[in-house]
């Protein structure tokens, strides 16, 4: 297995609040195929594919293609540049997104870190296990930090979620009738 390890935090993948500087683990990404870095003079794109694996900071992407593109930062003669801030990722072809009992699954998601937002097609899916929640449709898109979320439908492709049971609002039953209340006698 092929190990690529870059030097920048995940918080491009999270769906959480980020966390302190001091406190951000290094991101890891291994994946089964190659993984291919390019440079420019301003960025850096590196593609990793088969089986592609990426975690840090509380949060692990799993896909079998990633595309990282990420500032460059350092000497703009070095061969590989340095990775600064993440600009955009692009993770296709069976997408899974775990952050604690939080876990979204897709066939395409992009993340775009400068809008904290991720958006999620191809048939995206997210559960919460410990609130009994799940929502799905045609595109969804998530909101780092704000706890919101849209979920896109059409008449031919509806959103559908699922929610805890709501308690019960209606009447009271009427209770079963034990002769005792019979109508007056004329």
């Amino acid at each position: 297995m092929r190990h690529l390890h870059l030097l920048a935090a995940a918080a491009a993948l999270a769906l959480a609040s980020p966390l302190a500087a001091a406190e951000a683990q290094e991101t890891t990404i291994d994946c089964s195929g190659p993984a291919e870095s390019a440079s420019t003079d301003t960025e850096t794109t590196t593609t990793f594919r088969d089986n592609v694996v990426a975690v840090g900071n509380g949060i692990t992407l799993e896909c079998d293609f990633l595309k990282v593109v990420a500032t460059r930062i350092g000497d703009k003669a070095a061969t590989l540049g340095k990775y600064g801030k993440f600009r955009y990722l692009l993770a296709t072809g069976h997408v899974k997104i775990v952050q604690g009992d939080r876990i979204a699954t897709s066939g395409r998601a992009e993340v775009f870190p400068d809008e904290d937002r991720i958006v999620l097609t191809e048939q995206p899916v997210v559960r919460i296990e410990s609130e009994h929640y799940q929502a799905s449709g045609p595109r969804m898109i998530l909101y780092r930090g704000q706890r919101r979320a849209v979920i896109e439908g059409s008449p031919g492709n509806r959103t559908h979620i699922t929610l805890p049971p709501i308690k019960d609002l209606g009447f009271p039953q009427p209770k079963p009738d034990d002769g005792a209340s019979q109508p007056p006698q004329k």
